[in-house]
């Protein structure tokens, strides 16, 4: 990960809490959307590990109390994913559509965006207090695009004569996948400490 990546969290207090008196934060949002198209054809979920405000919320503040339980497969599914995605996305369309044309149309559209973040970030607080702290990720619908854009870019690879079977790579691994299969890794969101907890140097990107 990068070393701005533990302070990114407050972005999302920032939009979510202040958005509701300051709608003009919300297009903050539009940025995010903007890195992510163009990131992830390139790096697949790249942004996730390593500039994503909410990954970074629950990653250092949610995970102080989280239960820390597995993830259910179920939400990793592409078969649920991609209808979260076309729902929230049609919702959010649909009400920006709605708004343009009347009064005050900049500051509604805003407060648009900002009610999305405060809503996703109250289902990722809970889940991941309740389960685990990425289990919004393994559904999120702009991670589920950029899995679909790039995720088989920029690859996490291991030398298996190199590996020990200590696994600490998968006790580390903030989305809980099988680091040690030799599979493609699509949700893998390039944090790096599984290559940086490995003993032997058998991980790398």
């Amino acid at each position: 990960m990068l070393k701005i990546t533990p302070y990114l969290g407050i972005i999302v207090l920032i939009v979510s809490i202040g958005g509701l008196w300051y709608p003009v934060l919300g297009y903050f949002m539009l940025l995010i959307f903007a890195a992510i198209f163009l990131i992830s054809p390139f790096r697949g979920r790249w942004f996730c590990g390593n500039l994503c405000p909410r990954g970074s919320f629950v990653d250092f503040w949610i995970s102080k109390i989280s239960r820390k339980n597995k993830i259910p497969a179920t939400l990793r599914s592409l078969w649920i994913r991609i209808p979260i995605f076309f729902l929230l996305m049609g919702f959010m369309g649909y009400r920006i559509v709605n708004t343009i044309g009347g009064l005050n149309t900049f500051e509604k559209i805003g407060m648009i965006f900002v009610t999305m973040c405060l809503v996703t970030t109250a289902i990722a607080t809970l889940l991941g207090s309740y389960l685990s702290p990425r289990t919004w990720c393994s559904f999120c619908p702009m991670g589920t695009a950029q899995r679909l854009l790039g995720g088989k870019k920029y690859p996490l690879k291991l030398e298996k004569e190199k590996c020990i079977n200590c696994k600490k790579c998968e006790k580390i691994c903030p989305m809980q996948l099988k680091i040690r299969q030799e599979d493609s890794k699509p949700d893998c969101i390039k944090c790096g400490r599984c290559v940086d907890a490995c003993p032997k140097d058998a991980l790398k990107f």
